[in-house]
């Protein structure tokens, strides 16, 4: 067994079981891809086993706290098994579940979510890859399921010094699933979906949206960077009568507009844009289109602290404009997924943007991932997701 030690001061993390050792914090020790590592302080003592990645500046990532444990097979399988029991234990009312949640369920670099009968993972980490044969059988034998589909086709494996690799790991069979959410019936392609197929960590802020609409007895909706329309079917269900999504992706409009008459909604109610989000708010305010609530879910504009200055600017402007369309007592549902911007931050450009526009409004709600995208005590930076629900005075 390799060890890794670091330099003086450096254990502070660890010792607080955060996951991560930096580059920067290393004195000595290096190893192959993915292997596993005894991590020491600069006085010797243990800190911890992890994976060891020699591309990324992060070169460890702990995989246990526990001297005594062994990183083997069955490792694997108590924390997936352990990941699993908290899933059961939160009342999930869909079929489509976050089951792994990277460092949050002790498995850096390890994302797996399950639609229906199918499991999708992605492995984005040296020691995840290391383990990938061995977790796949943990991940089928734990579930009762026999279909794996493989997603690493994230960016971030590409710090890892790794390729992108989609499609089936164990089994195989159709790419497109229905998806239960709520009451409402979606359908995804884990092939050609963003992420893992869909967007499961907004579930529970789509299930309030509707509520809210109902509430506020919302009738002109606006869904902006839509996708396929989970906001969108949301409002309609919540009695919206004229709701528009507007994406820049037509294929992801086409199967908005199939959830639509899917769900059992009136196609007339709904109007699928394919256009620049940006572009379309300001020539509503030309127009002089008002909404009664509107959804800015847009992209990761800033995946790391290093950009956030530059996806301020783009999240306040988008916001400006939608306090402008909001009609006076209108909702505003304002997300950001970008780990770069913190909660704080997010307010602060929120209010920027009602300032610029000349708004004032009401914060009724703050938001997040649904539950089973934990956040741990011990590692803040799994908070991404993060949204306010705005009334406009």
């Amino acid at each position: 067994m390799k060890t890794i030690q670091l330099r003086p001061g450096k254990e502070r993390s660890l010792l607080r079981r955060h996951p991560w050792g930096f580059e920067g914090s290393i004195a000595k020790g290096k190893a192959d891809f993915g292997e596993t590592v005894r991590v020491v302080g600069s006085d010797g003592g243990f800190l911890c086993w992890a994976a060891y990645s020699p591309s990324s500046s992060i070169k460890v990532r702990a995989w246990s706290f526990d001297e005594a444990e062994r990183i083997d097979a069955e490792f694997f399988e108590r924390r997936i098994l352990a990941a699993l029991a908290v899933r059961e234990r939160l009342g999930i009312e869909s079929n489509g579940v976050r089951l792994i949640h990277g460092e949050a369920d002790g498995l850096p670099g390890l994302i797996v979510d399950r639609y229906a009968d199918t499991l999708v993972a992605q492995f984005l980490a040296a020691g995840t890859e290391q383990w990938k044969g061995v977790i796949a059988d943990a991940l089928l034998a734990a579930t009762g399921l026999a279909k794996l589909y493989e997603r690493s086709d994230s960016g971030v494996r590409q710090l890892e010094g790794l390729p992108p690799v989609p499609g089936w790991l164990r089994g195989e069979g159709p790419t497109t699933v229905e998806l239960l959410e709520s009451s409402w019936r979606l359908t995804l392609d884990v092939a050609e979906g963003h992420k893992t197929g869909y967007y499961l960590d907004q579930r529970d802020n789509r299930r309030d949206f509707a509520v809210w609409v109902r509430r506020l007895k919302a009738q002109r909706v606006l869904n902006c960077y839509s996708y396929t329309g989970g906001f969108s079917v949301a409002a309609l269900a919540g009695g919206a009568t004229e709701v528009t999504s507007v994406d820049s992706s037509a294929p992801a409009l086409a199967r908005a507009t199939a959830h639509v008459v899917l769900n059992g909604f009136d196609p007339a109610h709904h109007t699928a844009l394919d256009a620049d989000v940006n572009a379309t708010l300001r020539q509503f305010l030309k127009e002089g289109r008002q909404f009664d609530a509107i959804v800015l879910d847009p992209p990761k504009f800033a995946p790391s602290a290093a950009h956030a200055e530059r996806a301020s600017r783009a999240y306040k402007d988008i916001n400006r404009l939608g306090l402008k369309l909001l009609a006076p007592g209108g909702l505003l549902a304002t997300y950001s997924c970008s780990g770069g911007v913190g909660p704080e931050l997010f307010h602060k450009i929120v209010a920027s943007a009602g300032t610029d526009s000349g708004v004032d409004g009401a914060i009724v709600a703050r938001v997040g991932a649904a539950p089973d995208h934990p956040q741990t005590l011990c590692f803040p930076e799994g908070e991404y997701l993060k949204g306010l629900l705005v009334l406009k005075r």
